[in-house]
């Protein structure tokens, strides 16, 4: 079994052990699923340590046909677009269930729903086929949304079914899209890599209605506005780990997957880039304004994350190098910003149980470790220099600007706005008198504070020094580039 399918696998092996064990003793259950998720991580880093980022195609690449009729297969694969998603899989989903001290409900089924969820987000950033694809796309659905609906807050029963109603929804678009698309494909398989010849075949206009019904599957999944309407109340009703993940791997999937389409399909793209570039500077401003006048800090994390998938849907519309780094660097970026908001925000209202902003004021004085870690993360969050935020949202600015020049001033503008709602927010928690109920809060716990650790070292390490971050997705971007110019020259 390659390196891979151990990694892929792991997580789902993990889930049947916990499943054929009796679920009487939580801390066990807690256990086997922190060992699984860090072996998953051990593999995952020996993975990045053995890539070759000067490689731009796939590697590690593990084959075998499943159904030779319809041309479906088993493949795996990793390029410079998937590896860092794939390590952020690994790395948020062990964090979330660091994060899961106060999970006392069924315990076992609580980490099995988080085990398969990993498979499932997994399974979509390694699948080099199209209908394996499509399966790790739909298996997702399953534990998400019991995970939801088990463990959320009061309105968990009608976030849970909204999160499923529209994903399937979308599901659906896609799922024709790549049914006319594969229509086009010489080979008659669905192999990502044959199928980015489809435009030589595919009429144009068929290209653009195929691109469309992409858009709007993945477009629910990033989420892009008009499709965003599951998002801020999964976000509020599911626990807060759960939140970890949807905002900092799942939404992730979208872009991932709208990325591989425009380089299956160029010319749609091209023809629609001012489409795109609306819902990415309209999507940027509206969620800025969204989350500033949110006063439940769950509500405002979740807005925020409409704004900055914004800027990853602004770096694909550019259809340029620069642009495209942008999108990819946000994608990292937005992970671990919005991983590490979920964090601090669940161990606040685990200690409090209010997400109120209004209901807190200076706990600087009473937190001091959790106020500096949650400065700097909402700091990171409107693109302070010297964080990762900063150089990915520089990239999409420049991108944007050489395609489109004083539209630039809208994406501007959504930068102002989610500074304004970063400052509100770090003047209401940390300034102000201290309030009686405040006073005797716990400061960070030891496996708080090494998560958080990590999560913030990321932050400010790749920000001063981006080039290692850059490097590990250059070659592929570059690639990707000139196929989708020798396309568009083509059509």
């Amino acid at each position: 079994m390659g390196i891979l399918s151990s990694i892929l696998l792991t997580p789902a092996i993990g889930a049947l052990v916990l499943a054929l064990l009796p679920g009487r003793n939580p801390d066990v259950a807690r256990g086997i699923g922190k060992l699984v998720t860090s072996i998953v991580l051990l593999l995952t880093c020996y993975l990045l340590f053995s890539y070759d980022p000067h490689d731009a195609g796939m590697q590690f690449n593990e084959y075998f046909s499943i159904n030779p009729k319809i041309g479906s297969s088993y493949a795996l694969g990793v390029d410079g677009l998937s590896m860092p998603l794939v390590v952020l899989t690994s790395l948020l989903t062990l964090f979330a269930l660091l994060a899961s001290a106060d999970i006392t409900k069924n315990v076992k089924g609580y980490n099995i729903g988080i085990l398969l969820s990993e498979f499932g987000m997994l399974g979509v950033f390694l699948a080099q086929d199209w209908s394996l694809f499509y399966i790790f796309w739909e298996i997702t659905l399953i534990p998400l949304f019991f995970l939801i609906d088990r463990w959320g807050g009061k309105r968990r029963q009608t976030a849970s079914l909204n999160f499923v109603l529209y994903t399937m929804s979308g599901s659906v678009f896609m799922l024709v899209s790549l049914i006319a698309v594969f229509q086009y494909v010489p080979e008659h398989v669905s192999l990502m890599s044959a199928m980015t010849h489809v435009s030589e075949n595919m009429p144009k206009n068929q290209q653009i209605w195929a691109f469309i019904g992409f858009l709007i599957g993945f477009g629910v999944k990033m989420p892009i506005f008009p499709l965003h309407g599951w998002l801020p109340l999964a976000h509020v009703e599911a626990p807060s780990p759960v939140s970890i993940l949807m905002s900092g791997i799942l939404i992730k999937m979208g872009a991932y997957g709208l990325l591989r389409v425009v380089v299956m399909l160029p010319t749609a793209a091209h023809t629609l880039q001012s489409l795109l570039v609306f819902l990415a500077l309209f999507g940027i401003i509206y969620g800025g304004l969204l989350a500033w006048r949110q006063s439940d800090l769950k509500a405002m994390v979740a807005y925020s994350s409409i704004s900055h998938m914004g800027i990853v849907l602004l770096g694909i519309s550019t259809l340029n190098e620069v642009g495209l780094t942008g999108a990819v660097m946000q994608m990292s970026a937005h992970g671990l910003i919005a991983g590490g908001m979920f964090m601090v925000v669940g161990m606040l209202y685990e200690r409090t149980h209010t997400r109120n902003i209004q209901d807190y004021s200076s706990l600087v004085q009473v937190m001091p470790r959790f106020a500096f870690f949650t400065t700097v993360i909402l700091l990171a969050a409107m693109g302070m220099p010297g964080s990762i935020g900063a150089v990915a949202e520089l990239h999409a600015m420049v991108g944007g600007f050489q395609q489109w020049g004083g539209l630039m001033v809208f994406f501007s503008l959504g930068i102002l706005i989610s500074t304004a709602y970063a400052i509100r927010t770090i003047g209401l928690l940390f300034t102000g008198p201290v309030k009686p109920q405040m006073k005797h809060i716990e400061d960070l716990r030891p496996p708080e504070l090494l998560a958080l650790s990590v999560l913030v070292g990321g932050i400010v390490l790749f920000g001063l020094f981006p080039a290692s971050l850059v490097e590990l997705s250059a070659a592929t971007i570059s690639q990707m580039n000139g196929l989708i110019r020798l396309r568009i020259l083509e059509g």
